[in-house]
C-alpha cells in the first residue's frame, strides 16, 4: 500500500481535486471537512454518493440518485448512513415545523406535539406536550417562537373551548407555555397566518360562526387585538402569507355555503382593516392543508361539496383566481395538517375518504413546480386530524 502525505492537493487546471480512484483511506487525528452549502446551492447532477453539509438544515447530506434526490444523514443514529430517517432535528436547524394536538373522534383530543425538518424526508420526532389536550388551535409562527390560540379542549371534540394563548420555542424540545395573553373569547376552528412579527387569526365555527379578525405580537405574549372582519362568518379556511400580505381562501359559513367556500380575501398584515377581494377557488372547500413560499401559496384537499384531493395554487403579489396545481396522493379529505419552507408545502394526517379515518401519512409538494404530491414520512405515534389550519414553522412565506 501507498502512502501520500499532504495538505493540499488539487489539479494542475481549476479548484478541484485529484481523482481518486479505487480503495483509498484517509486516517487523521483531527478531521476532514466536506464540501457546503446552502439548498439551493446543491450541485446539478451529481453522482449518486455524493456528499455535503447543508448549511440549510445543519446536516450532512448524501444523494441517492435521480428517483430519489437527496436525504440527510440520520443525526440521531449517526452511524446508519442509509437507514430510515428521522427528519427532525433536535437543536432546531432547518425549516421545522409544529403539529400541535388534535382528536380521533368520538374522542379524545390529544396534547401531543410533533415535530419535523421539512427539508428532509422521514417521520416526525415528538416535541413533548400542549398545555391541555386540544383541538382546533389557531397556530401561526415567527422565525424562533410558535404560537397556539384557543381551541376545542376536553376528551371529546365536543368539549368546550379555550381563550388560551400558548407558545413553544421551536430551537427547543420543551412543552408550551401558557402566556399572559388571551383570545378576546374562547374559540377554535378558524384559520391564522402570520408575517415575522405579527400572528393573525380569522374567523371561527365555535362557539359560533363569525368574522372576526384578531392579531397578536408574537413575543409580547400580550392579549390578542381587534383586526377587522372577513367578508363572511367563517370557520374551517385556509390561511397563508407572503411577508405583506394574509390571505384566507375558503372556509365553511352555514348561511353562504357555496360563496363563502369559493372566495380568497387577503389583508396587509402590518395594518388592520377588513378584508379586500382577491379572486376565486376553482373548487369551493374548507378543512385542508395550505402553505407558502415568498411568492405562491398553495392549498391542498378539503371538502366541499365532496371530499377532495385536489392542490391549487395563487401568486400571492397578484390578484386573482386560482389554478390547478396537482392531487394528493394519498390523503383525499379534510383535517389535515401542513406546514411550509421556502421551497416545500408538507401536508399529513387527517380524515381519509373514505378508507381511512385517521392517517398517519405525511406527504409534500415543491412549491415552485406544479405536480402531484409525494410521500415524506409518517406520525410517529398515531393518525388524527386537525380540523384547523396548522401552518407552524420557522421558515413559511411570510417570513
Amino acid at each position: 500500500m501507498s502512502e501520500l502525505n499532504a495538505s493540499n492537493l488539487r489539479k494542475e487546471q481549476g479548484n478541484e481535486g485529484p481523482d481518486l480512484v479505487g480503495i483509498t483511506e484517509l486516517t487523521s487525528p483531527y478531521y476532514m471537512v466536506p464540501p457546503s452549502g446552502t439548498t439551493a446551492e446543491r450541485p446539478q447532477n451529481p453522482q449518486p454518493g455524493t456528499l455535503r453539509f447543508n448549511t440549510d438544515i445543519g446536516s450532512l447530506e448524501y444523494y441517492k440518485g435521480d428517483t430519489i434526490g437527496w436525504e440527510s444523514i440520520d443525526r440521531t443514529s449517526p452511524k446508519n448512513l442509509g437507514g430510515a430517517l428521522t427528519s427532525g432535528s433536535i437543536d432546531g436547524t432547518g425549516t421545522r415545523a409544529l403539529w400541535a394536538g388534535g382528536y380521533i373522534a368520538p374522542g379524545p383530543c390529544f396534547n401531543n406535539v410533533d415535530a419535523i425538518t421539512l427539508d428532509t424526508l422521514g417521520n416526525t420526532i415528538d416535541f413533548n406536550n400542549l398545555t391541555a389536550s386540544t383541538a382546533g388551535g389557531f397556530t401561526c409562527s415567527d422565525r424562533t417562537r410558535a404560537v397556539y390560540a384557543g381551541g376545542r379542549t376536553g376528551t371529546t371534540p365536543g368539549g368546550p373551548s379555550t381563550n388560551e394563548i400558548q407558545y413553544a420555542t421551536f430551537s427547543t424540545q420543551n412543552d408550551y407555555q401558557d402566556s399572559t395573553g388571551n383570545l378576546t373569547t374562547a374559540s377554535a376552528f378558524g384559520c391564522a397566518f402570520s408575517d415575522k412579527t405579527r400572528g393573525v387569526f380569522a374567523g371561527r365555527s365555535v362557539p359560533s360562526y363569525n368574522n372576526t379578525i384578531e392579531y397578536v405580537t408574537v413575543q409580547s405574549l400580550g392579549n390578542s387585538q381587534d383586526f377587522g372582519d372577513l367578508v363572511y362568518n367563517s370557520g374551517y379556511g385556509f390561511a397563508l402569507s407572503s411577508s405583506t400580505r394574509g390571505i384566507v381562501l375558503g372556509g365553511l359559513d352555514p348561511n353562504n355555503g357555496a360563496a363563502a367556500g369559493l372566495t380568497i380575501q387577503y389583508v396587509t398584515t402590518q395594518t388592520t382593516g377588513n378584508t379586500s377581494d382577491f379572486g376565486d377557488l376553482g373548487y369551493g372547500k374548507y378543512e385542508g392543508g395550505s402553505g407558502s413560499s415568498a411568492t405562491r401559496g398553495v392549498i391542498a384537499g378539503g371538502y366541499g361539496p365532496n371530499y377532495t384531493s385536489r392542490i391549487e395554487y395563487i401568486t400571492m403579489a397578484t390578484q386573482g383566481n386560482s389554478a390547478y396545481f396537482g392531487d394528493l396522493d394519498a390523503l383525499n379529505g379534510t383535517g389535515k395538517y401542513s406546514a411550509s419552507s421556502p421551497t416545500r408545502m408538507v401536508v399529513g394526517g387527517g380524515y381519509i375518504h373514505p378508507t381511512t379515518p385517521f392517517s398517519n401519512v405525511i406527504e409534500y409538494v415543491q412549491i415552485a413546480t406544479t405536480g402531484n404530491a409525494t410521500d415524506f414520512g409518517d406520525f410517529i405515534n398515531f393518525g388524527r386530524r386537525s380540523l384547523a389550519h396548522n401552518n407552524t414553522s420557522n421558515g413559511h412565506g411570510g417570513l
